[in-house]
């Protein structure tokens, strides 16, 4: 049997790997394919449309300063498209919106996700209340505060001018008030699910993505008996066949 030698080197980069519990990892910031991944789970988690690996490469970026800097011009030159760069300029404009409870799973920070950001905007205002002690208090584990700590420490000033206001905006959490709700296939009487969604929040509906024991209504426009309709009407389930109907509209 061929004895596997494992790499010294990053292929990408050629600096010395370093060993994690068995793992490599390249540990150079200005790695081509490590800066190319990190911007690009960057737009992916704040859906910056049109800015992909292909994207990416031709931009010739390694940093997000340099993508924010990036002027209408030097993108059309380097996407070859005047119609691709107005589109890719807009969506970054837009994306400088973002709260902080999305941009901060953006940055690639170890177990730092959604759900840790949204229990630290139960306690802080913004990036700099942010601390080992205001962390704990929200609820995030030792390693997760550790990591953001560290990040907070030894990274946040490389990204601390990007044109964000690095504020969080405090969630409400959905009330069950007038009913738990489940939608079933398409809809007719809005153009996305996510849509309906909102509106059911908002007027203090708690919506599932799956038939639970607490559904109270299930929505479905389509008009076939699916069996998830079967099964929700057996339990006595409220059956919607038009959701405007069921809010008043």
């Amino acid at each position: 049997m061929t004895k596997i030698e494992a790499p010294t080197n990053c292929p990408s980069c050629s600096s010395l790997l370093n060993e994690v519990n068995h793992l490599l990892y390249c540990k150079n910031p200005l790695c081509g394919e490590k800066a190319l991944k990190l911007i690009e789970h960057f737009a992916k988690t704040l859906k910056i449309k049109g800015l992909g690996p292909a994207s990416i490469k031709k931009l010739d970026i390694v940093t997000l300063e340099e993508l924010y800097a990036l002027t209408l011009e030097e993108v059309e030159q380097a996407l070859g498209s005047a119609r691709l760069a107005v589109k890719l300029v807009d969506e970054l404009e837009r994306s400088q919106n973002a709260p902080l409870n999305v941009l901060l799973p953006a940055f690639s920070i170890p177990l730092v996700g959604k759900t840790a950001t949204e229990k630290l905007s139960k306690v802080c205002n913004d990036i700099e209340e942010i601390d080992y002690e205001t962390c704990r208090k929200a609820g995030l584990g030792e390693k997760t505060a550790i990591n953001l700590c560290n990040w907070m420490e030894d990274d946040f000033y490389e990204v601390s001018l990007l044109p964000f206001s690095f504020k969080f905006i405090e969630t409400v959490t959905p009330s069950a008030d007038m009913g738990v709700v489940c939608i079933s296939g398409k809809l007719t009487s809005y153009k996305s699910k996510a849509v309906a969604q909102q509106i059911l929040v908002d007027l203090g509906y708690e919506v599932k993505t799956s038939l639970t024991k607490d559904v109270t209504i299930l929505v479905n426009e389509s008009g076939i008996e699916s069996a998830k309709t079967k099964k929700a009407r057996d339990a006595g389930v409220q059956i919607v066949t038009n959701l405007k109907n069921l809010i008043g509209e």
